[in-house]
């Protein structure tokens, strides 16, 4: 019997002021089996830092292969940013980036190797690759009170971000390597 993914809502009031933007978002995450708390926690943090109109969630999820976690189109419906979450190979990241104008990645192990590997293996425009590194321990933190339905309070400032899970605030420094 094949294992199916655990439906998870989250309500989140989002505030940040780095970039301008106030919104309250009910997003609702289908966690694949094989998608660890981390990863996922990771996924929803990376929506938040990217919220803008056309951003969602790819439609294959993480089943496939050639879809990132999220990505952002334009009205017309054309590819505008890719948003890779973990540690994407620097063979997709470079596919990636001759199709789309902007790539970003959040990441949290290895992610200074990642970008050492995109200038060594000669990715189109690796210096315009966006990477992100994110702390383990704090989003392993986050995924500790992981439920069925969330409210998070996301304040973004200075490049950190300050979540409130309503029994538990976190500060999640975001580092940006490039």
């Amino acid at each position: 019997m094949a294992l199916t993914a655990t439906m998870r809502r989250f309500e989140m009031t989002l505030a940040d002021s780095d970039r301008g933007v106030y919104e309250s978002l009910d997003l609702r995450v289908a966690q694949h089996p094989s998608e660890s708390d981390r990863y996922l926690i990771a996924r929803l943090v990376a929506r938040a830092l990217e919220h803008a109109d056309g951003v969602s969630w790819s439609k294959g999820g993480l089943s496939a292969d050639d879809e990132p976690a999220l990505w952002q189109r334009d009205l017309r419906g054309d590819l505008q940013a890719w948003i890779e979450v973990g540690s994407p190979s620097p063979q997709r990241l470079h596919k990636a980036r001759k199709a789309v104008p902007r790539v970003a990645v959040y990441g949290w192990h290895r992610v200074e190797a990642l970008a050492a590997a995109l200038d060594e293996e000669k990715v189109y425009k690796a210096e315009e690759i966006e990477l992100y590194e994110l702390d383990a321990g704090v989003l392993d933190a986050v995924a500790a009170t992981l439920d069925r339905t969330n409210a998070w309070d996301v304040a973004v400032t200075g490049g950190t971000v300050y979540l409130s899970t309503g029994t538990r605030a976190f500060e999640l420094p975001v580092r940006r390597l490039r």
